[in-house]
């Protein structure tokens, strides 16, 4: 499993990546978690902002159209985009699998 991770400025802009992913097949789930508060380097200045973390569920055979989905839809004129493999049980890589290929 592959957990692919960003950031969004606002609930509508969360939602709206996660629901294109799911509805395309590229992601098996969305967690949005809220309460996220980002200091960052920006054109020169350091920024601190409120977000939200979007991680999308998803297999390496997904994750380049998954990823290609999210940087097409993100508010954002830098959005960071990031993913990791994540260990899950064999029923969980099964469902992700069947989530995703249908």
């Amino acid at each position: 499993m592959i957990h692919v991770v960003t950031t969004c400025p606002d609930i509508d802009s969360a939602r709206a990546i996660a629901r294109a992913a799911l509805d395309g097949r590229l992601a098996a789930c969305a967690n949005i978690l809220p309460g996220v508060v980002s200091l960052f380097h920006w054109q020169g200045r350091i920024d601190e902002e409120p977000e939200l973390q979007l991680t999308l569920k998803t297999d390496d055979w997904h994750r380049a159209a998954l990823v290609a989905l999210i940087a097409e839809n993100h508010p954002y004129d830098l959005p960071v985009i990031t993913w990791e493999t994540v260990e899950t049980t064999p029923e969980a890589a099964a469902w992700l699998t069947a989530e995703t290929t249908a």
